[in-house]
Order: structure tokens, then sequence, then C-alpha cells
């Protein structure tokens, strides 16, 4: 019984867990550039996060992204938000 549960939460609970932190990680970066906020804080925060957080499990055992993969995703979306946060800042 036991097992299955953990089958169940590997399988299902954390790939989605880890799917809804990346997408509001993304929601949040695009509110904060429309805010006036300079998205590219989010890339030195998670090498920060990363440095500090020290030894960490395999991706697939947390709820979380792992740093590395937040800073590539957050990357992937620099083409979007800076132009919403340099409209922002012109206002």
């Amino acid at each position: 019984m036991q097992l299955a549960g953990l089958a169940q939460q590997l399988a299902l609970e954390l790939p989605f867990s880890r799917t809804m932190e990346s997408e509001a990680g993304a929601y949040g970066l695009e509110l904060a550039a429309r805010a006036g906020y300079n998205p590219q804080a989010a890339i030195a925060l998670w090498d920060k996060m990363a440095t500090m957080g020290g030894a960490q499990g395999p991706q697939f055992l947390s709820p979380h992204p792992a740093p590395r993969n937040r800073k590539a995703e957050l990357t992937a979306l620099m083409p979007k938000v800076m132009p919403l946060y340099q409209a922002a800042i012109r206002r």
C-alpha cells in the first residue's frame, strides 16, 4: 500500500506540482516586469538560491523545479518580458 502511494506521488503529484511552480514563476515574472521591476533580477536570485541551497536531491523527488531549471525557464522568458519591463519604465 505504501509503495502504491509512493508511486502515485512520484508519477502524478510531484510532476504536477513542479508544473504549477513553473507556471507561477512565469506569471510572477510577467507581473513584475509590467510593474517596472527588472526581470533579470529573477535570474540573479536563482543563481544565489542555487549557491546557497547546498546539495539537493534529484528533481523528480521534489515538488519544486531545481534552481538551475528555474533559471533556464526564466532565461527563456526574457524575450517576452523585457519589452513589458521597458514599456513600464517608459511610463
